[in-house]
């Protein structure tokens, strides 16, 4: 099935669709101050009403808040409630919608829950509510995923990144890029028109400007997807080294909590440990590694097999030296070959234990920063450095606008392939109608961005991604 969202604004109230109701807890499960359930569908208001005490809700206009008593079916209180009616399109999904807030707690939310799917509401699906929202054209598709983007933040970078996605800046592009297409489409497809008489309409250095700058333009937006994918999931950060290099001690002094295991027994880590760290609004995840060395101990060995493939997934490698020990002249090789391995990875050299180092000139390697761990030396120099070195060569600036999914990613390279095509058929000389199947196609891949164009299997995949209650 294809899906062709409704118009904005001015057209919007008479495509709204009034489904079934569907009633879900919108607020965590726990123990809490309030709990907030949701109720949104054909006659939401009508089905509160009916087990809500205090006041006539069908005669209360949108947007208010009426005080009362939620009751079961023999007529006793399940909970003292505060309700918030939302008449259609002016809600959150465009359909009539009522917000039941009533005291926090599993037991009391649960029951007030169970009191309205009993009036004949079903439970909801997750992000049934958002979905309904993109299908009464409350939002476009690409907003619609932001919203889960917005609750799965766990940096501000993160959280800003999703901000822009959610106030349409990507959808904006979109749209412009697709009104591009439909303009380079009707010159060639106008043409075709009129082909018998010999008339030309194209003109066809504008046609080839036209397209060749979309395509650029879709490149540069393409160029921010590695920085958004950093951004959005997190650096991948992996500390490696030989044993006690001090990599458990200063993933501790980043996290500021002792999360790793630290002692003087060599192999005491023995499996890769993850934790989040953030730092300046970027996201790390910070990966402590098994030592790395030959071991007969079969467990410490699986360890070490961990930590190489740990450094293979990682966005970012620090290798750390203890540099109250001599380089040796396997360690110096086992430092290089790291580094080449690395290939596009940043690769970070840092010297640990200076507060104890070895007062040796002639190490002849040279390290991006010396640290002590420890004692606080020069750590607040390695954050600056880690954040530095993660998105180096990267596009970003604060402000700029990130693709951050890889759904529209692949979507973008479809129709930037399409429009690549296009331009090589009009240097060929080709005639229009092969031009037409190319610009046809790109503007298909871009509409399944903002939903213009979409499938079930597309909605579905996007919309498990959320809790139920949004």
């Amino acid at each position: 099935m294809e899906n062709t969202t409704a118009p904005t604004d001015s057209k919007q109230e008479n495509s709204i669709t009034e489904r079934e109701p569907i009633a879900a807890i919108a607020t965590p499960v726990g123990e809490g101050g309030i709990a907030v359930i949701r109720v949104s569908g054909q006659e939401a208001i009508a089905k509160v009403n009916s087990a809500f005490q205090g006041t006539d809700l069908a005669t209360k206009e949108s947007h208010t808040v009426h005080f009362g008593n939620i009751v079961d079916a023999e007529g006793a209180v399940v909970d003292e409630v505060l309700v918030t009616l939302f008449q259609s399109p002016k809600s959150y999904t465009g359909e009539e919608t009522v917000e039941i807030s009533c005291h926090g707690g599993v037991l009391v939310t649960q029951a007030v829950l169970e009191t309205i799917l009993a009036l004949g509401v079903r439970s909801a699906e997750a992000g049934e509510f958002t979905q309904r929202a993109f299908l009464n054209g409350k939002m476009e598709l690409s907003q619609a995923e932001a919203v889960a983007d917005l609750i799965h933040a766990k940096s501000a970078k993160a959280l800003d990144a999703a901000h822009q996605q959610l106030e349409g800046k990507l959808g904006k592009h979109i749209k412009e890029f697709r009104q591009q297409i439909i303009d380079a489409t009707a010159m060639v497809e106008l043409e075709l028109d009129f082909v018998e008489e010999d008339v030309e309409f194209a003109n066809k250095e504008q046609l080839h400007e036209l397209l060749t700058d979309l395509d650029e333009e879709i490149d540069n937006l393409l160029a921010t997807y590695e920085t958004g994918r950093l951004v959005k999931h997190g650096v991948r950060t992996v500390f490696i080294g030989l044993p006690n290099a001090g990599k458990s001690t200063l993933l501790n002094t980043l996290v500021g909590k002792d999360r790793a295991i630290v002692t003087d027994i060599a192999g005491t880590t023995r499996d890769t440990i993850d934790v989040d760290w953030s730092y300046d609004g970027i996201r790390f995840i910070l990966t402590d590694t098994a030592g790395l060395r030959e071991t007969e101990d079969v467990v410490e060995a699986e360890g070490v097999k961990r930590s190489q493939k740990a450094f293979e997934e990682a966005d970012l490698a620090v290798y750390l030296k203890d540099l109250s020990q001599t380089l040796t002249p396997q360690e110096r090789e086992d430092i290089a070959q790291f580094q080449q391995a690395a290939g596009d990875t940043p690769f970070v050299l840092i010297g640990t234990k200076n507060d104890i180092a070895l007062q040796v000139d002639d190490e002849r390697m040279s390290y991006d920063l010396k640290i002590s761990a420890l004692e606080g030396e020069k750590v607040d120099a390695l954050k600056q450095l880690m954040k530095q070195r993660a998105l180096e060569n990267k596009h970003y600036d604060a402000s700029s606008l990130l693709v951050t999914s890889s759904r529209h990613r692949d979507a973008l390279q479809k129709a930037q392939q399409n429009v690549t095509s296009a331009i090589r058929a009009l240097d060929q000389g080709m005639t229009g109608d092969f031009l037409s199947i190319d610009l046809r196609s790109a503007l298909k891949d871009l509409g399944t961005i903002t939903g213009e164009i979409t499938t079930e299997d597309v909605l579905d995949s996007i919309f498990s991604r959320f809790c139920i209650g949004k």
